[in-house]
């Protein structure tokens, strides 16, 4: 089986998020992708079922080293890159994924003639649950005065759930530790299995928020770039209005504390009642090869 290992939301190579992605896996059960995924351990691994499109899409399924997962950001685009790189091999304006959630577009722009942005729509985010600073502040080993109190801890979904948390400075965010018990507790009961947590306090002037993602509970303990948490917090700025407008345009920088630096461009924008999501990033290419 042919395979490539591509970095998403990656500046340049070694950086952003691995991802494995096998091409022709139609004849793969669920186990054995499941077991080629824990072979990897990258924190997502994906499968083309057909190098022939269905219903207008591609078939992908995508894995963590644990289990399938409905959606998730990153796997989406770099997915959307071997599509075009590998098997389409030409410039086309739009690749569909079919994923568990339902088909998602990813859009790709071009600078001589190679892929340059890839833009994905994220499904409309729902809100859920909001949390207690007290909680949350002790799974992180924060103090309260550490959360911004101006924005809301809360559950928001694009496909998959997180906990969105909000804090004031970089040094707090850097300074997080993950007392894992009490983070299993606290997501328990929830929709939401991992947190999501940012502070408009960045590294480079020229990006507008730092973030660092905790997923235990799935068998990732930090994820360097995490395109499906930042759907939900495009959606999250717009729904609470955090510039004081219900349309953004910003730059998240990722994964710095675990030497995967990672950039990843959000927008979104509340027509009506329904918020409108897109998470974009480029893709490298690092290596390809074949499974025996």
């Amino acid at each position: 089986m042919n395979f490539y290992i591509v970095d998403v939301f990656a500046e340049e190579k070694y950086a952003g998020n691995q991802l494995a992605v096998f091409t022709n896996a139609g004849t793969l059960s669920t186990e054995q992708m499941q077991r080629i995924a824990r072979e990897t351990n990258f924190s997502e691994t994906t499968f083309i079922l057909s190098p022939v499109p269905r219903e207008g899409g591609y078939d992908v399924r995508i894995f963590t080293p644990w289990q399938e997962l409905p959606f998730a950001g990153h796997p989406t685009l770099g997915t959307a890159y071997i599509l075009q790189q590998a098997l389409i091999q030409q410039p086309i304006e739009t690749v569909t994924l079919n994923l568990k959630i339902g088909s998602i577009p990813v859009t790709i722009l071009y600078r001589n003639q190679q892929p340059d942005v890839l833009w994905m729509r994220q499904n409309p985010p729902v809100f859920g649950e909001v949390l207690t600073a007290e909680a949350v502040a002790s799974v992180l080993q924060l103090a309260i005065d550490d959360i911004d109190p101006h924005f809301p801890i809360q559950e928001v979904s694009t496909g998959v759930p997180f906990v969105i948390v909000p804090l004031k400075r970089l040094a707090a965010l850097q300074r997080i530790k993950v007392n894992v018990d009490q983070m299993l507790a606290l997501v328990e009961p929830l929709a939401a299995k991992m947190l999501f947590v940012f502070c408009p306090e960045t590294r480079n002037a020229a990006n507008h928020f730092s973030a660092r993602m905790f997923a235990h509970a799935i068998g990732i303990p930090e994820d360097p770039a995490t395109g499906s948490a930042n759907g939900c917090f495009a959606g999250y700025l717009a729904q609470h209005r955090y510039f004081g407008s219900s349309s953004i345009d910003v730059r998240v920088e990722q994964g710095y504390e675990i030497n995967r630096p990672s950039l990843l461009l959000l927008k979104a924008e509340k027509v009506e009642e329904t918020i409108e999501v897109w998470v974009g990033g480029k893709v490298v290419m690092v290596a390809r090869g074949e499974f025996i």
